[in-house]
């Protein structure tokens, strides 16, 4: 069973602790994407395409506010996206670089309560989310031909290939503008 997590404001989020590698094999039915049908070449392209999306949540006079006490607002969604797409860069970095890399853990739930994530800017967040997302697309902008197919893994046994790292990471992202409804 999973440790609740105390946010700064008082509500506590339920830890995330859903293995979400199924959307590599089958459609979202809440965000409605299938990964499986994500050109990895135009990944980076995709993330661009997202960013003025972000802009917009966080320009929103309601950006803090939670929609329940349990659920994120599109502030802390927003920090958890710039968030990721750090990690991913970093990720596809260290499979082009190394063979068949484990990934370090990241608890994306403990990251949010000790970077406060509902208490931070949303301009500073969006020029912040701007920046990762222009990382994390010339990354994977410059994946050449031959390396998609390289390896690396998570500590819970999960394989993917750089590809299959690239849909499963854009179906997050995607997903989390769904959740803010962008």
């Amino acid at each position: 069973m999973s440790e609740r997590i105390e946010r700064p404001m008082g509500a506590a989020i339920e830890p995330d602790t859903k293995d979400w590698t199924w959307v590599l094999s089958e459609q979202c039915p809440e965000c409605g994407l299938t990964a499986s049908d994500i050109v990895p070449t135009q990944i980076g392209s995709l993330v661009r395409e997202q960013l003025p999306r972000w802009q917009s949540v966080l320009a929103r006079p309601d950006a803090r506010r939670r929609p329940s006490p349990d659920v994120w607002s599109p502030l802390e969604y927003a920090c958890h996206v710039r968030d990721v797409y750090l990690l991913f860069a970093e990720r596809v970095e260290l499979m082009l670089d190394h063979d068949d890399p484990q990934f370090a853990n990241w608890d994306q739930d403990v990251t949010a309560v000790e970077s406060d994530y509902g208490s931070q800017d949303p301009a500073v967040v969006s020029e912040e989310l701007v920046a990762a997302g222009d990382v994390v697309a010339r990354v994977f902008d410059n994946v050449a031909d031959d390396a998609w197919d390289r390896t690396g893994r998570r500590s819970d046994g999960s394989t993917f290939t750089v590809a299959t790292l690239g849909q499963y990471f854009i179906h997050d992202v995607v997903h989390h503008l769904h959740d803010v409804d962008a």
